[in-house]
């Protein structure tokens, strides 16, 4: 029986290049290079929506807000995993949110997932693997954007941890992956592959264990 996995996540999980500003091929985006490394009997559902937030719906863009565009997937598809790759955008200095709200806002996604298979009893509900922001560094293009990210980072994952902890959640935690593209948001094609293999591992450990 296939499995089902949802990859909800921002321009990252989308595959945002950042030197041709379009959108990585899927020999080259973690959502496509991820459903290639798992092989037959997975379908890896991409969901990444650039400027996507936890908390707020960003002013200019619309209703990005991860809450209001879950949704839609989970009425539409049998899954059986879901990767929720978000934090970034919150960390942006115009939304003003500590690195405690956005966790919360983590928290309150987890719930809402958690509540609409509670609501519909003949779901049998998904796995959830959390993917922690990782590194940034500020560089020109985005210094005045994301200023004091860096400084909200340093707590976010740990934060992140304890929420996938206690929801019983299994938990990716992206420092490990190396210092991000030139514009210091974005992955370059070598993080892409790398997230993908770590993020099929947590799969292929996930499943095994069930």
């Amino acid at each position: 029986m296939i499995k089902n996995i949802l990859c909800f996540g921002d321009s990252n999980t989308w595959g945002l290049n950042s030197v041709t500003g379009k959108r990585f091929d899927e020999n080259s985006r973690w959502p496509a290079l991820l459903n290639k490394n798992l092989g037959p009997g997975f379908n890896v559902i991409e969901a990444g929506q650039p400027n996507r937030t936890l908390v707020n719906n960003p002013p200019f863009d619309g209703v990005l807000s991860g809450v209001s565009y879950l949704k839609p997937y989970l009425d539409t598809h049998k899954l059986n995993i879901i990767v929720v790759a978000l934090g970034t955008n919150d960390l942006k200095k115009r939304f003003d949110l500590t690195s405690s709200a956005i966790a919360n806002g983590l928290n309150d996604l987890i719930n809402a997932i958690k509540a609409f298979y509670q609501s519909n009893s003949t779901l049998k509900p998904p796995q959830i693997i959390v993917i922690s922001p990782a590194k940034i560094r500020l560089t020109e293009q985005y210094a005045r954007i994301y200023s004091g990210a860096d400084v909200k980072l340093k707590t976010l994952s740990d934060e992140f941890k304890q929420i996938a902890d206690n929801q019983k959640c299994e938990f990716i935690n992206l420092n490990s992956v190396n210092a991000l593209a030139e514009d210091g948001i974005h992955f370059n094609a070598q993080e892409h592959e790398q997230i993908s293999y770590l993020i099929a591992n947590a799969i292929k450990q996930l499943m095994n264990n069930f």
